[in-house]
């Protein structure tokens, strides 16, 4: 390994699906690298998942716009080995710079003075929350005195390919510690890695930028003083407040989308899965879009229905019809509220 200045010449651009074919196919320019390197990313992110790296798998949404922005088709974006590839390399040089300036401190008697990208352990009262909600779903999750991430990937293992995997990597997902910018090192939960930054996207994202200046700091022996300490820890820390931000926008331009996607299927049926209950009804997941929606409990059926909070149901009172979180369900939209980015629907009888 080296680290320095350089000047990047790109011999061939690809995108990912082109980058695909040409592993899947062995042809076309650079297979051979191409082959090589995926090989090499896949053992890296066996001995990451062996080190105790959680497996997430979230499903991410994508859309198709018209010229005038408007979304025609929603779909699930697929992650294949060249996403997988890109992305086993830029964990790579991320942990290799932050291990790389951590030990450049020690040699030196240094302040260890970086801007870390640190993940820290899973907070117990949301574990204790998430096992009750999982015990509801049928899945015993134990909270002992340590979570480990292999527990962790077994659980994500038996939901795998089932109506209630999504359900389940969300509730996982909230239940963790949130990852942040820090001056402190106290490592990566999530990645199982003992040093992580964020180094590889200076052109997008501050923190990286940062990390460079740094890098190039504590490469040529410059003096860091304790002012730009206090100065790199404010950084951190409006860093990670902006990224919080930076979700919660992704997260309603997706919802906004789906909705305004969804304004032409009213009457139509969807098959769907229930992620939650509450006084007011049914929160369901399309399965396609992914777009989330509300039954609302008077239109569940000629019954008296209430919420049990501890079976995570809305169960009938003559009928004992039991609806519970991880069902899957057949719906009909009854109305799209673009303003309110608020979807509502029936149950198919």
């Amino acid at each position: 390994e080296w680290f320095g200045k350089t000047i990047i010449h790109s011999d061939r651009r690809f995108h990912y699906l082109e980058a695909q074919k040409h592993i899947d196919e062995q042809s076309g320019d650079y297979f051979k690298e191409l082959s090589v390197l995926n090989e090499i990313a896949k053992s890296l992110r066996k001995k990451r998942f062996g080190s105790g790296a959680i497996n997430f798998r979230d499903d991410e949404v994508k859309f198709e716009l018209d010229n005038l922005g408007k979304p025609i088709k929603v779909y699930k974006k697929d992650r294949v080995d060249a996403h997988k590839l890109v992305e086993e390399f830029m964990l790579l040089a991320n942990k290799c710079v932050a291990k790389k300036i951590y030990d450049l401190c020690d040699a030196t008697g240094r302040d260890h003075l970086f801007v870390y990208r640190i993940h820290d352990i899973p907070d117990r009262e949301k574990l204790r929350e998430l096992s009750v909600f999982l015990r509801a779903l049928g899945y015993n999750f134990k909270v002992e005195d340590d979570i480990s991430a292999k527990e962790i990937n077994s659980l994500l293992d038996m939901a795998k390919g089932k109506a209630e995997e999504g359900l389940i990597n969300h509730a996982l997902i909230r239940s963790m510690a949130k990852a942040v910018y820090s001056t402190d090192n106290k490592g990566h939960f999530g990645l199982a890695f003992e040093y992580y930054t964020h180094f590889t996207s200076p052109i997008r994202r501050y923190p990286d930028l940062i990390v460079h200046r740094l890098l190039h700091s504590h490469l040529n022996g410059l003096t860091i003083s304790k002012k730009e300490l206090s100065v790199y820890e404010k950084v951190t820390h409006e860093s990670s407040n902006k990224e919080i931000n930076i979700m919660r926008a992704e997260r309603e331009s997706i919802k906004y989308k789906q909705v305004e996607y969804l304004m032409e299927s009213v009457g139509k049926e969807f098959d769907a899965v229930i992620s939650g209950v509450s006084e007011h009804g049914l929160f369901i997941e399309e399965k396609t879009t992914k777009a989330n929606g509300l039954v609302r409990i008077r239109s569940l059926g000629n019954d008296y229905f209430s919420l049990n909070q501890k079976k995570f149901a809305i169960i009938g009172e003559k009928t004992k019809k039991a609806f519970t979180v991880g069902d899957e369900i057949r719906v009909k939209l009854k109305d799209a509220n673009l303003d309110r980015r608020q979807l509502d629907f029936e149950l198919v009888k």
